[in-house]
């Protein structure tokens, strides 16, 4: 609200007196002098000039009433708008689909592309152990020896003998399914008998999975979330691809999965984990099926996590001016 000082007139040659005066002899009537004097000096100092008009005086303002002033909130961005726009960089090979969940975790803001259900071939091993640890938290024991060096062949090196080891060791999908319900997972089914890579996701419930790996708030405790990062972190090396290249060499946590499907030849490539880049902690799920090849699909799930990261760094006016249009126009 602009404040305007009271300015000085040339008195009247009528006898209409000022309606300041009667204003303020009303006043000064009602609360006393003193009372009356405080109301002109707020009138003077952040009220309007008051003058007589040809038309009936507005009633003044109480004493105790405040010019109050709006504040102001800056636009929300969409950062899923931003994400599609950045998307639109990303080459999808015909007949593939991606989906894409990201979580700026300093800031909470997240952002989404894509839908429907894919399958987690390998991704669904930090599932699997999440569910191991919190099946072993809620009956206060540790794991056992066997358990840990299958962990870390099933994390580190995705063995899958050793994953299968362990998701019968959870009672296969009705444990995965019933840990899941903990840990807010609602998009997720377990695999039938053995088929663990075929347990059906998506992109969200990854992303949620992720933050019960990674976040304070988690039916994970902080030594078995410790635990699990640790081993995220300490990927073969012939596996370090996937959302590790939006991190551009700084730190990163994640678990891969790739599977050819016997039915149509073509794969699924999904890549889940947390990087940081220029000081900032992402979550990303990238989940992705019908690829002609292992290397397109990764090339795929790469420049998808690299959108998902840009989506949070460049918040020009003209970058999301422009997404935003692009969005409403789509």
């Amino acid at each position: 609200m602009d404040r305007h000082r009271a300015s000085r007139r040339r008195a009247r040659p009528s006898g209409r007196r000022p309606l300041v005066y009667v204003a303020v002899a009303s006043v000064v009537l009602v609360c006393g002098t003193a009372a009356g004097a405080v109301y002109v000096k707020a009138q003077a100092d952040d009220g309007p000039d008051l003058v007589a008009s040809s038309s009936a005086p507005s009633a003044s303002p109480s004493v105790s009433e405040e010019a109050t002033v709006e504040p102001v909130t800056a636009p929300a961005i969409d950062r899923d708008a931003l994400l599609a726009e950045a998307m639109k960089s990303v080459t999808v090979q015909d007949g593939a689909k991606v989906s894409v969940a990201v979580l700026d975790v300093d800031s909470g803001e997240s952002a989404s592309y894509g839908e429907g259900a894919f399958d987690t071939a390998s991704i669904v091993k930090v599932d699997i152990l999440a569910t191991l640890l919190l099946q072993a938290q809620d009956g206060d024991r540790e794991l056992t020896a066997t358990q840990k060096a299958n962990a870390t062949l099933m994390i580190e090196n995705s063995d899958n003998t050793a994953a299968t080891a362990l998701w019968n060791a959870i009672g296969q999908s009705d444990g995965l399914d019933t840990a899941n319900k903990s840990f807010g997972l609602t998009e997720t089914a377990g695999g039938d008998g053995e088929l663990w890579g075929l347990t059906q996701t998506t992109a969200a419930d990854q992303l949620t999975l992720l933050q019960q790996v990674f976040g304070d708030d988690s039916k994970l405790s902080e030594t078995s979330r410790t635990y699990l990062q640790g081993l995220m972190s300490e990927i073969a090396v012939d596996q370090q691809w996937g959302v590790s290249a939006a991190a551009g060499g700084s730190e990163w946590a994640l678990k891969n999965g790739w599977l050819p499907r016997s039915t149509t030849g073509l794969w699924d490539i999904n890549s889940i984990g947390r990087v940081t880049v220029d000081g900032h902690d992402y979550l990303i799920a990238v989940l992705s099926k019908g690829t002609t090849t292992k290397t397109t699909g990764i090339t795929l799930v790469e420049g998808a996590a690299k959108a998902a990261v840009s989506a949070f760094q460049d918040t020009t006016t003209d970058k999301v001016t422009a997404a935003a249009t692009a969005t409403a126009t789509d």
